[in-house]
């Protein structure tokens, strides 16, 4: 007897810890924007895996490359070398316009690094004192859920009762730069942010506060840390978000959409001499950069390297924003690129209640408290669009 929807939450429910409150559907298969349910109904993808399918679901290249390597190497550990690793890294620092890459797996295993790096920086070269390193980094960030990331957290649902955290971190307000400047010290090793923030609701920082970040950390010798796990790799409309600035960092965090929507792929790229304080046996991963990650993220640098996503976040990003801006019962939209949260108005449905009502209207997008993200794939075309936004200008009505 085939398994019902119900029967699949319920084992879910029974077998899994409850650290996600997923949306009732069952899916079953991806296409492009699309889903399918275990029923047969299909839902237009506005969530896009929170970026890490920039490229859609089972993208025709990223598949066919990983079917490749299937057939020949998935993995080897880094006692060794393979064919895949080499090129993966040349190709990931050409595209991104770095010189060293540091692959791993997911993206909070990305900042963890960058967060050692800048460490081990500090000391060899800074002239810091051993174990007093300080990074600083912004309020409402979010860069994982490893105990060191949330140590530095101001989500309290995400720090409470996992206590003691880790010592070496200076909060301040993002987009203050006064505040920033004020907090770096000769003790600091680095300053962490996100270009955009991406859980406390898709904020864009006040114009040239980045190019002042830059030359605070100029001026005092401190690593600047992008984390662009979520924000990079065409999201926005550029590479890398911090592009729009003109901005560049020491270093960069990458993951979610390297993976292509197959598998996790993560990386930190940036200045040779900072990743290069890494000797052998001090830092490591077993599956990063593996044979199967790196063909697949070869695949995602083809795409990228050609410029038609950062143009497609670009234009259609312009056409959602515009679409979003006039619907009722919001008080904000913020964003950029095919990246927006919408901040429902005072006496409309929660986040979540907009969340469910778009399911049952074959939508499937995720809430943050007020606001909804609206985050769809890169394939997504302005007819998708038009069907996703009026969805939620139905049930905002």
């Amino acid at each position: 007897m085939t398994a019902s929807t119900q029967d699949h939450i319920a084992l879910a429910e029974r077998w899994s810890a409850h650290n996600y409150h997923p949306l009732p559907v069952v899916l079953t298969h991806g296409e492009g924007a699309w889903m399918t349910d275990l029923d047969g109904r299909r839902y237009l993808d506005f969530l896009a895996g929170y970026s890490a399918l920039n490229f859609g679901h089972r993208h025709p290249d990223i598949v066919a490359a990983a079917r490749e390597q299937l057939d020949r190497l998935t993995l080897t550990g880094r006692a060794f070398h393979h064919d895949q690793f080499g090129p993966f890294c040349r190709e990931l620092a050409e595209l991104t316009g770095t010189e060293m890459v540091l692959p791993a797996n997911s993206g909070a295993e990305a900042v963890e690094s960058a967060v050692k790096i800048a460490r081990k920086w500090a000391y060899q070269v800074k002239g810091v004192p051993d174990g007093a390193a300080e990074i600083v980094v912004a309020s409402d960030n979010f860069h994982g859920r490893t105990t060191t990331i949330i140590s530095f957290s101001t989500d309290s649902e995400a720090r409470n009762e996992f206590g003691p955290f880790t010592p070496g971190f200076k909060v301040v307000p993002y987009g203050d730069i006064d505040a920033l400047r004020s907090a770096v010290t000769e003790n600091s090793a680095a300053v962490l942010l996100e270009p955009i923030q991406g859980e406390a609701g898709v904020v864009v920082p006040p114009k040239g506060y980045l190019a002042e970040v830059r030359q605070v950390c100029d001026h005092t010798n401190t690593l600047f840390i992008a984390d662009e796990v979520q924000s990079g790799l065409a999201r926005t409309g550029a590479t890398l978000a911090l592009d729009h600035e003109g901005v560049r960092a020491d270093l960069y965090t990458l993951g979610k959409a390297l993976g292509g929507g197959i598998l996790p792929v993560s990386a930190v790229v940036g200045r040779a001499d900072v990743l290069g304080v890494l000797r052998p046996g001090e830092h490591g991963s077993t599956f990063g950069g593996n044979p199967l990650a790196c063909a697949v993220g070869r695949a995602v640098v083809r795409l990228l390297a050609t410029g038609e996503f950062q143009e497609r976040s670009r234009e259609l990003g312009a056409y959602v924003h515009s679409r979003l801006d006039e619907l009722d019962g919001v008080a904000e939209v913020r964003g950029r690129g095919l990246w927006a949260s919408v901040q429902i108005a005072e006496g409309r449905p929660s986040g979540r209640q907009v969340s469910e009502a778009l399911a049952e209207r074959g939508v499937l997008c995720k809430e943050y408290l007020t606001t909804l993200r609206v985050a769809p794939p890169l394939v997504i075309t302005r007819a998708e669009i038009d069907f996703g936004v009026d969805a939620i200008a139905d049930v905002l009505g």
